[in-house]
């Protein structure tokens, strides 16, 4: 190396150590953000355990560089989604840098960020020569602790590790540091938004039947659950109803089961029309703790109108199969519907589980079944399948069988519904019967309900059993 290029790297040397202690004294000092700064936080929670927080805190920025850990935000936050708004001062802080720091305090932690440096060991009591108190190099803390110390090496830990300090770069709660640039000095306003995984709602909904089957008291609630590692307090709530898209990806849920709860106080929600989706405001402020479920009140209708229904359902496997003997003592269905209108229904019902009971002769609710629903608009009907009748039963059998040229079949069937109750009971027999068909012969009349099924209403004396017939003409090609 010449002279002249040894002086220059000399030079630069120099001024690399004299810039280095600039650069650290530009470095802005941390300054903690905590909840005693929050103003107002605003969760927004969207089907598929999504949601979107506005953490709005009073926070004192200098003009200049300020670096913020802003503490308590949430352990699932995508960060990279995060938007950060001067409310007083409406571009008066712009983001310069932004770290997510979710490698928490905790022992483990600790113990990775020590791996290859001094620390002092505390035996149980001394032994073998060696004193209470030894410094050792932490080796390894990979299934259990490699101590290093002057004259040997050892994995077995009698006694305790203590550290000369917390490393710097770990958190007890989880932390979003910013790096921010102010325009001016003063406390601004700030309004921290980001999405986040962890917190999630569906609606339950619980029916109580009248006795005579014809009316029914909904009740609807809003279950949330929150495991997304933070405490939301006298959070301002939305429920987005919906199937809302989100390009990020999924982070691993809780998954929660929540009992059948007491219909619930008046409805606190207010619903309004959101872009393709539905919005759902609680009128009110409430706390949702992590690792929390917890159920508001969403809806209370008196008198729903409901019907019920007996329904027997086929198969369309045995229209182009010979198979003579279809089932004895098929089950029967027991459906209930109403329609989402009218008095204290009418609005937009989230998709959820809807749950239904019936006083029985004490007076005492027996559960009678459940059924999940989508999203339902207004004025359309919610069917629900709430299981099979005891007392009423189908037998079925294919009298008939040809295969005709051209993928065509016809075949003919017998079907006998039994009902051993003391009453009549109605029941609706639906086929659904592939390709191109037609009935060719029929002992009852059926109704084409769809393009691909055909269905009869039989009336069953009380204990008694009535029996049909009918024909179809099926071709499966063109």
């Amino acid at each position: 190396m010449s002279a002249r290029r040894m002086l220059l790297n000399v030079a630069l040397l120099g001024v690399c150590a004299t810039l280095a202690p600039l650069r650290a004294a530009a470095d802005p000092a941390e300054r903690t953000s905590t909840l005693a700064d929050q103003q107002r936080v605003n969760v927004t929670i969207y089907n598929g355990g999504q949601a979107l927080v506005h953490d709005r805190r009073r926070i004192d920025i200098r003009e200049g560089d300020n670096r913020i850990a802003w503490r308590d935000v949430s352990g699932q936050i995508d960060a990279t989604s995060a938007i950060l708004e001067d409310l007083s001062l409406p571009g008066g802080v712009s983001v310069v840098e932004q770290n997510f720091n979710y490698d928490l305090l905790k022992p483990s932690a600790v113990l990775d960020k020590y791996v290859g440096r001094e620390v002092t060991v505390v035996h149980d009591k001394a032994s073998n020569g060696h004193p209470e108190r030894e410094t050792a190099t932490l080796l390894s803390d990979n299934e259990g602790v490699v101590l290093q110390y002057r004259d040997r090496v050892e994995t077995d830990l009698d006694g305790r590790i203590v550290f000369p300090a917390i490393p710097g770069d770990l958190r007890d709660r989880p932390t979003l540091v910013l790096d921010v640039r102010g325009e001016k000095s003063g406390d601004q306003m700030l309004d921290l938004a980001y999405l986040t995984a962890g917190i999630g709602w569906h609606a339950d909904y619980v029916g109580v039947v009248a006795p005579d089957e014809k009316h029914m008291d909904l009740s609807g609630l809003v279950t949330l659950s929150n495991t997304s590692g933070t405490t939301y307090q006298n959070a301002h709530l939305q429920l987005v109803a919906g199937n809302v898209n989100f390009a990020m990806s999924p982070q691993p849920q809780t998954a929660d089961e929540t009992e059948a709860a007491p219909p619930p106080a008046p409805p606190q929600f207010q619903q309004q029309n959101y872009f393709e989706y539905h919005l759902y405001t609680l009128q009110r402020t409430t706390t949702i703790a992590n690792n929390q479920t917890k159920q508001v009140a969403l809806l209370a209708a008196r008198n729903v109108p409901i019907r019920k229904t007996l329904e027997l359902r086929g198969s369309q496997s045995y229209y182009s199969n010979a198979d003579s003997d279809l089932g004895a003592n098929l089950k029967v269905g027991v459906y209930v519907t109403f329609t989402n209108k009218g008095g204290d229904l009418g609005i937009p019902l989230p998709g959820g589980i809807v749950r239904l009971y019936k006083n029985d002769n004490g007076g005492t609710s027996q559960f009678l079944g459940s059924d999940s629903i989508d999203h339902t608009p207004r004025n359309e009907d919610v069917r629900l399948h709430l299981g099979d009748s005891f007392d009423v039963t189908a037998n079925k059998k294919q009298t008939a069988f040809h295969a005709l040229v051209g993928c065509a079949y016809e075949s003919s069937y017998v079907i006998v519904v039994k009902n051993a109750k003391t009453e009549p009971a109605d029941v609706l027999v639906v086929e659904p019967i592939p390709g191109d068909w037609s009935i060719e012969a029929e002992s009852l009349r059926h109704v084409k309900t769809s393009s691909a099924t055909a269905s009869w209403m039989v009336h069953v004396p009380a204990d008694s059993n009535t029996k049909f017939t009918y024909s179809a003409y099926v071709k499966l090609c063109i």
